[in-house]
């Protein structure tokens, strides 16, 4: 199976925050040049902070003493940069921290592409990679700022309603931005693409498209509080 075709990507469905400035596109490197089906290669910018937007993980890899790691973390965009947090007694944290060389990879998958052929079948995909080091938020006051973002990435008005971070609970947090400037991505959408030699084949072709969905919210037993507007939007 090659999850390839011959198409422009799209990106329907996905969309960015309203009234967003975005710069043209990230920069160029050998790492960040598509060479297999580049034709679905995407460097602008706007289709990166979608696919980063659409998200609420991403699996970060990297080399230490120990050998060769690829681990999930929980992220979200502000501006030109990823962020993550964790504890300050993480010893990923803190080698993250120390200027780590790093490779993040975002993706979703939009459905399975079924073809005449086994060697064309394909998926539909958004993915983006991310390249360089983390730099570490210093004061405690950028530190709030960040996880605030965080808070409305999870749900928009929620910061107002939750008990913001103590002192103390921001002094045992590290939080991290990597800036998006090395960074690709890469987008499949579509139907099947057969070889001329296999048209005759009969064989049903199309896609299973496969969506993340929101179902109805679970209120915690006990819970006497009104659904707040988050809430009540969130299967809209």
């Amino acid at each position: 199976m090659q999850t390839n075709n011959r198409l422009r990507p799209k990106m329907g469905g996905i969309y960015l925050r309203k009234q967003e400035k975005i710069s043209m596109s990230t920069a160029s490197s050998p790492r960040t040049k598509i060479r297999r089906i580049p034709e679905n290669a995407a460097y602008d910018r706007e289709t990166l902070y979608a696919i980063i937007d659409a998200t609420y993980l991403c699996h970060i890899a990297f080399h230490d003493d120990n050998g060769t790691h690829c681990l999930p973390m929980a992220c979200w965009r502000t501006g030109e940069y990823l962020y993550i947090h964790g504890s300050n007694g993480s010893r990923l944290m803190k080698q993250l921290a120390g200027g780590l060389e790093v490779s993040i990879a975002i993706s979703h998958l939009d459905g399975l592409v079924l073809a005449r052929s086994a060697f064309n079948h394909s998926m539909n995909y958004r993915s983006a990679v991310i390249y360089g080091q983390f730099q570490k938020i210093a004061t405690e006051a950028d530190k709030s700022t960040a996880m605030d973002a965080f808070m409305d990435k999870i749900a928009i008005g929620r910061k107002n309603e939750a008990r913001g971070g103590s002192q103390q609970e921001l002094g045992a947090t590290i939080v991290l931005r990597i800036p998006l400037n090395e960074a690709a991505a890469k987008v499949r959408s579509g139907p099947p693409i057969d070889d001329e030699k296999d048209l005759h084949i009969q064989a049903w072709t199309g896609v299973l498209p496969i969506v993340a969905q929101h179902v109805t919210p679970i209120a915690e037993a006990g819970n006497d509080v009104a659904e707040p507007e988050y809430v009540l939007l969130w299967t809209k």
